[in-house]
């Protein structure tokens, strides 16, 4: 290959990469044909894309990059597969399909930017984003709920100060209740 066609797909790469915190790496080698098309189009039915790439020149693409850590992990036929709803989300579908495709090997990833290189396996098992948002959203309105509840009993008392109150003004007595 030629340096200058090496530049083009350097360039290409590191123009579709470059910006993503998120990248997971399988390899489909082991894969039929069909098997192939049949994994990408599961994959594809969450906007999750599955992208086969040169090594060499994903290391020189991503040198400088957030995804560095990741580029010198390559070893072996590599595919990236990037998008979905998070990289949790999509580790996870990547854990039911090898169920499914055993000869998909599932390799390491990055997750929203960190340094290290973890195994897919190990992203599939933390919490994914929304499972988190929910879990704040959850401690921020524990203490709103505790506080409507007070709130509630205060609107009780509150309902038979106004029923003694008409009473009186009705000039109706008031007995004490046992």
């Amino acid at each position: 290959m030629s340096k200058a066609v090496k530049e083009i797909l350097r360039r290409d790469l590191a123009e579709k990469y470059s910006e993503l915190e998120d990248v997971l790496v399988v390899n489909v080698h082991g894969l039929t044909a069909n098997q192939v098309n049949n994994f990408r189009n599961a994959l594809n039915d969450n906007n999750v894309e599955v992208h086969v790439v040169k090594n060499s020149a994903a290391r020189r693409a991503l040198k400088g990059t957030k995804l560095e850590p990741l580029a010198e992990q390559l070893a072996g036929p590599c595919a990236f597969v990037t998008g979905g709803s998070g990289p949790v989300d999509v580790a996870k579908q990547l854990m039911k399909l090898v169920k499914e495709y055993p000869n998909l090997e599932l390799k390491n990833g990055l997750v929203d930017g960190e340094p290290d290189v973890l195994t897919i396996d190990d992203i599939s098992k933390r919490k994914s984003k929304a499972e988190l948002q929910g879990e704040v959203l959850t401690l921020i309105i524990s203490p709103a709920r505790r506080i409507a509840g007070q709130l509630n009993v205060g609107g009780k008392i509150a309902g038979c100060v106004k029923a003694i109150v008409d009473k009186l003004e009705k000039g109706e007595t008031i007995t004490k209740v046992a």
